[in-house]
């Protein structure tokens, strides 16, 4: 991934959070494929909690407090400026300096 050579105080780690209720979908999300998949649970409520919505990148400091949400419904990367701004999003939060 263009991302793990890219020179940051901290790695940039991408993980994928599915919502409660949509559990039989995870087979086939995870098939051929290395993304971390996480199952959001009543005890945790995650996708709840941070008030996400579907497709939201939701970016965590190194604290993991929320500094930023990219939709990814709204903002398609297959446009190359849409894509430049998350790229650029992931890089400014890993290469900032630890509170």
């Amino acid at each position: 991934m263009e991302l793990d050579t890219t020179a940051t105080v901290r790695p940039i780690q991408i993980l994928g959070i599915n919502a409660i209720g949509l559990e039989s979908g995870n087979p086939t999300i995870c098939a051929g494929r290395t993304l971390p998949w996480l199952q959001d649970i009543s005890s945790y409520n995650v996708w709840s909690s941070w008030g996400v919505t579907f497709r939201d990148v939701v970016i965590l400091d190194a604290q993991n407090k929320r500094v930023g949400v990219y939709n990814l419904t709204d903002h398609n990367l297959k446009t190359p400026a849409n894509y430049a701004e998350l790229r650029a999003m992931l890089i400014s939060t890993a290469a900032a300096p630890t509170p």
